[in-house]
């Protein structure tokens, strides 16, 4: 089992940058696919980026694709997920997601394990 915490979130202007982390607990954090889901309010938690054990294989929602990179340090049990040139749209609750065993799903019925979230809310 890993118990998810992130962190990082805040108030930014549009455009600026933000990087969120994800502290994982347990001794097997290699072990697990991570990813970054996210849900504004009133709407779908919608998947944001994921990334393979060994840090390969990230994949990006079209949205986020050019402006935001996930990455993990499997010393540190972190995975993080780098925002720039953010937009009003990227205003949400961030949560980060891990799987075992097989690659993060991009819907989030059947991931194994959430993080509580941490707020982005980006100012005009």
């Amino acid at each position: 089992q890993v118990q998810l915490v992130e962190s990082g979130g805040g108030l930014v202007q549009v455009g600026g940058s933000l990087r969120l982390s994800c502290a994982a607990s347990g001794r097997t954090f290699s072990s697990y696919y991570m990813g970054w889901f996210r849900q504004a309010p009133g709407k779908e938690r919608e998947f944001v980026a994921r990334i393979g054990l060994a840090g390969r294989g990230t994949y990006y929602a079209d949205s986020v694709k050019g402006r935001f990179t996930i990455s993990r340090d499997n010393i540190k049990n972190t995975v993080y997920l780098q925002m720039n040139s953010l937009k009003p749209e990227d205003a949400a609750t961030y949560y980060c997601a891990a799987q075992r065993g097989v690659v993060l799903p991009t819907r989030p019925n059947g991931i194994d394990y959430w993080g509580k979230g941490t707020l982005v809310t980006v100012s005009t």
